[in-house]
């Protein structure tokens, strides 16, 4: 088989990482045919509860290594922060889509920032920290200080008002590479993400439409479609910055790019995700091809599906002890609930999500 070559249903899809998101792409395979391979370490992992082929095992194991490729036709991954290195012997044997050199920009907040300005992409003012920690250089506050590696779900970030509280933060975060971004009195957050098939379908790029996203602690708590903050210009301009970051960096597979959007219109991008992301959920009840179908099917090299909303949407994650929600939730019938199958509940946790239909 060509690298460009359709991978056929009833062959196997490899997945890196085995939480919700993984779950959720391997029942979309199985829709279109296809069984999957999940290799994660051992820990609450749902997505094990429908591979086709589980592995669990440490990323640096040998022999998982050696089962993992010689069982799937193709890796994927549901974490971007999955070892570049482990990516890049998988390539040796099988595509990866994303690859490695997509995973070194999206897994570092300094390289996305440096990306976002060498592609002209707006973003708010961003430093390195260490440069204001050390006394060689100004900066606004109020400002938020985030790790360069591994920050989700509002871990690795603390919101510092002065320079004293800047160094306190930088210490209790462990002296680590980080960035400093002036807080942005924004009128909303939005996300789009970005499908992009394989080279032989000339670079087609299919995106979802901009999301109303609604955080809390740092959690998404909320999205919902339409929102009358996006505007049309807002919903152009955050395509664009979807479509040029995704072309760019070449993704095979889905782009998931948050943003702010400022009160006077403009649109600033904050972080990009190369797999399906949590404000995509909605698309499973209330799209034509939802983001996970979308994902098998540019990963296999098939032509995209239509992103195109047929309802409004409303998504809201069960965090926590919400998990215990679920009745009440399954007498609404506008609700569509989805249990993660996680085992252990902890507050702010994401335990499920619910989405909300209404006609468009």
């Amino acid at each position: 088989m060509r690298h460009h070559d359709p991978i056929p249903p009833g062959t196997r899809i490899g997945i890196l990482g085995a939480g919700q998101l993984g779950k959720m792409i391997a029942i979309a395979a199985a829709r279109l045919g296809y069984e999957t391979v999940i290799w994660s370490p051992e820990g609450d992992i749902p997505a094990m509860q429908v591979a086709s082929y589980p592995i669990i095992a440490p990323y640096d194991n040998e022999e998982a290594l050696r089962r993992f490729v010689n069982l799937a036709a193709v890796a994927t991954l549901e974490f971007e922060n999955i070892p570049v290195d482990l990516v890049e012997k998988i390539a040796e044997h099988i595509p990866t889509r994303p690859n490695a050199a997509v995973l070194r920009v999206t897994q570092d907040r300094w390289e996305e920032k440096d990306f976002f300005q060498r592609m002209r992409i707006p973003i708010t003012r961003t430093v390195r920290a260490e440069v204001v920690v050390d006394g060689h250089a100004e900066f606004p506050f109020p400002a938020f200080l985030k790790t360069c590696r591994l920050g989700y779900d509002g871990h690795g970030q603390v919101r510092v008002k002065n320079l004293a509280e800047l160094r306190d933060a930088y210490a209790t975060l462990g002296h680590v590479p980080c960035v400093l971004e002036e807080e942005v009195d924004f009128l909303c957050e939005i996300s789009v993400i970005a499908a992009r098939g394989i080279a032989e379908q000339k670079h087609e790029i299919r995106c979802y439409p901009a999301v109303h996203n609604v955080h809390s602690n740092g959690i998404l708590r909320e999205t919902k479609w339409p929102s009358s903050a996006v505007t049309r210009a807002v919903e152009y301009e955050a395509k664009r910055i979807a479509e040029v970051a995704a072309e760019t960096l070449g993704v095979q597979g889905l782009l998931a790019v948050e943003m702010f959007v400022t009160k006077d219109g403009r649109v600033l991008a904050n972080e990009m995700a190369p797999r399906p992301h949590n404000s995509g959920h909605g698309t499973i009840d209330a799209c034509y091809t939802d983001q996970y179908e979308q994902l098998v099917r540019a990963i296999c090299g098939h032509p995209l599906g239509d992103p195109t909303p047929h309802s409004a949407w409303r998504m809201e994650n069960l965090l926590g002890d919400q998990l215990g929600l679920w009745q009440y939730i399954l007498r609404q019938p506008s609700a569509k609930l989805h249990l993660y199958g996680k085992g252990q509940v902890r507050p702010g946790r994401k335990m499920g999500h619910v989405t909300f239909l209404s006609p468009r």
